[in-house]
């Protein structure tokens, strides 16, 4: 099955999202735009990971989350991949608490349980709203959004997810662990 981790925006923050980009979706002929019920902060892809991995994998991402306080966390600003003139993945951008070190626990926790592939590109923490199958100018969609700043929030929990392709994709979370409280000393 192919599986992924990550955080899991509430609903009114993605509401805010849904809101900003709602007027420039056509701006960019071409953009694929993801159903909102698929939005995340994927903190690892697993890509294809056998049944028999999962019982460990479980247990080493609950390790992982438990080392971990609770994110205080926005979406802000915006971007693209590889970049915005030349863009193939457009985002809004995660501010506030840093995640690299728990997506890094992530990957480690998932190599230990016997995944075989983890994503090896510099963790950039992102919710993807768009993407191109060719490059694409993005300036006309980023430059009237380069402000956007939404609520903050709190990322309480890791979640294991299961991707199901075809159209439509399909995400189903099939576990989730909390993070530590935070000021937990």
């Amino acid at each position: 099955m192919r599986l992924f981790a990550a955080l899991m925006p509430p609903p009114e923050v993605l509401d805010e999202v849904e809101r900003a980009i709602a007027p420039y979706r056509a701006v960019v002929p071409g953009l694929r735009w993801p159903d909102r019920a698929t939005w995340h902060v994927t903190l690892a892809f697993f890509g294809e990971v056998p049944d028999r991995v999962l019982p460990e994998l479980e247990v080493r991402l609950a390790r992982a989350a438990a080392r971990h306080e609770v994110k205080g966390l926005a979406l802000q600003g915006v971007g693209a991949f590889p970049s915005v003139p030349r863009g193939r993945v457009f985002w809004v951008g995660v501010s506030g608490d840093p995640l690299t070190r728990l997506a890094d626990s992530v990957r480690a926790g998932a190599r230990r349980a016997g995944v075989e592939y983890t994503d090896a590109k510099r963790f950039h923490a992102h919710l993807t709203l768009a993407r191109s199958r060719q490059e694409s100018d993005l300036r006309p969609l980023a430059e009237p959004l380069a402000d956007f700043s939404g609520s903050p929030w709190r990322a309480e929990a890791v979640h294991l997810v299961r991707s199901h392709l075809g159209p439509p994709v399909r995400y189903e979370s099939l576990a989730h662990w909390a993070l530590a409280p935070a000021g937990r000393g």
